[in-house]
């Protein structure tokens, strides 16, 4: 998924001149041929991403589009202050395109888990927020992402992500899309959660228990629209997020529907981390399973929810 989102960079470089890519302390060979076209178009600065924010700023007001790339918690943690003064507040359209969302850097501690960036940049205004569940969606949404006048976070997963979107579904900032019809039950994802709720839904599926699979990939703004339409058509919803349950894509959907529909708000449970930082090391799947995202959690929380 990142190499599919840094060839897109290079391609819209290519199309606009206006495109350009800061990274922070990436390794060797990275977008080698955009460097060597666009000399004046790449930058690459060490270890400084505050910094880099504020020179994404300053390139963003003089009317170039930044794309920005480096570790997920150092966007969101390290740079909140500059991304809340420097982005958000004057609502530039840069691009901020982060590795290891999630627990992709699970061999890494608790340092570099990014459990809570949907949460931290969820509080900014004009702030967009998009998880692409496969590379071919990335490539949909940086296409789209050119346009946008608005700061993006684009959370990438860790690549070689089963493909499980559908280019005739189409695409757009800002809107849900149906990967499965729902019977009894919905799931809502986002990001490459979808794969999990896909695999949940063929399992239940065998049980006789028909559930839907509704993938969100922008978190912010939410599509109110397509939960309007599918949430009061099923009887139990249930959440799924590479995310603490605190602030997630789960906590805005409770949240529109406090606000829009309180009378579904008791079919809905949400699937996500605990409160509390991870406690293991070892590989993504790993610790998804451990920090109880499993695809058995995701089963028998629906389970649980259709027999209340």
């Amino acid at each position: 998924m990142r190499k599919t989102s840094l060839n897109c960079i290079y391609e819209l470089s290519i199309k606009d001149e206006r495109v350009l890519f800061i990274g922070s302390d990436l390794g060797p060979g990275v977008l080698d041929e955009m460097k060597q076209r666009f000399p004046d178009r790449f930058f690459m600065e060490g270890v400084s991403e505050q910094h880099i924010i504020g020179m994404a700023a300053g390139l963003a007001m003089e009317g170039f589009i930044p794309y920005v790339n480096t570790i997920a918690t150092f966007l969101t943690r390290r740079c909140f202050e500059q991304v809340a003064l420097d982005l958000c507040l004057h609502d530039l359209p840069v691009r901020l395109i982060a590795n290891g969302g999630g627990v992709v850097y699970a061999p890494l501690g608790p340092t570099h888990l990014a459990i809570e960036d949907f949460a931290i940049f969820r509080s900014l205004p004009n702030m967009t927020i998009v998880a692409p569940c496969d590379a071919d969606e990335m490539k949909r949404l940086m296409s789209k992402s050119l346009e946008w006048p608005h700061p993006m976070y684009i959370r990438l997963g860790k690549g070689g992500d089963a493909i499980v979107s559908r280019e005739e579904l189409g695409f757009e900032i800002g809107k849900g899309l149906l990967l499965k019809a729902p019977g009894e039950g919905l799931y809502i994802t986002t990001g490459v959660m979808a794969q999990r709720a896909l695999e949940a839904s063929k399992q239940l599926g065998s049980e006789g228990v028909i559930c839907g699979v509704l993938h969100m990939p922008t978190v912010k703004p939410l599509d109110n629209v397509i939960l309007s339409e599918w949430i009061p058509s099923v009887k139990g919803v249930v959440t799924v997020e590479e995310h603490t349950r605190i602030g997630g894509l789960g906590s805005a959907v409770l949240e529109f529907c406090s606000d829009e529909m309180p009378e579904h708000t008791s079919k809905i449970k949400r699937v996500g981390f605990p409160d509390k930082f991870p406690d293991q090391y070892g590989n993504q799947d790993s610790l998804l399973d451990h920090m109880n995202v499993s695809i058995e959690t995701i089963c028998e929380q629906m389970r649980s929810c259709l027999k209340r």
